[in-house]
């Protein structure tokens, strides 16, 4: 069974037209009664210079941004495998491009 972790780099399939791309795991493990879901911020080559993308270097991925206005929840059988994990301060800047999308950052 896959196990996402938050700040996890996975390969997942978002489909058709999203294709088979880097998504970094932003919610918390699920347990035994809920269901197999995962949200994830998808990353992309295609960068805008958005105020919501957040440039993050790694190892095992290609440049590129990830972008909080990408944000999407799957079930775990989309989950192809894991590339990687963001180290703290990494993943608390993709966060808080999150947060300012979705309004938290000013509440």
């Amino acid at each position: 069974m896959k196990d996402p972790r938050r700040g996890e780099v996975w390969l997942v399939d978002l489909g058709l037209a999203a294709k088979v791309r880097p998504a970094l795991v932003l919610s918390v493990p699920v347990e035994d009664e809920d269901r197999a879901l995962v949200t994830l911020v998808s990353r992309t080559t295609s960068i805008r210079r958005s105020r919501f993308e957040v440039q993050i270097d790694a190892r095992f991925l290609k440049p590129g941004v990830f972008d909080a206005q990408s944000l999407v929840t799957i079930p775990h059988a989309m989950l192809i495998r894991r590339l990687g994990k963001l180290n703290e301060d990494q993943f608390s800047e993709v966060e808080s491009a999150v947060k300012k999308w979705l309004g938290f950052d000013s509440v």
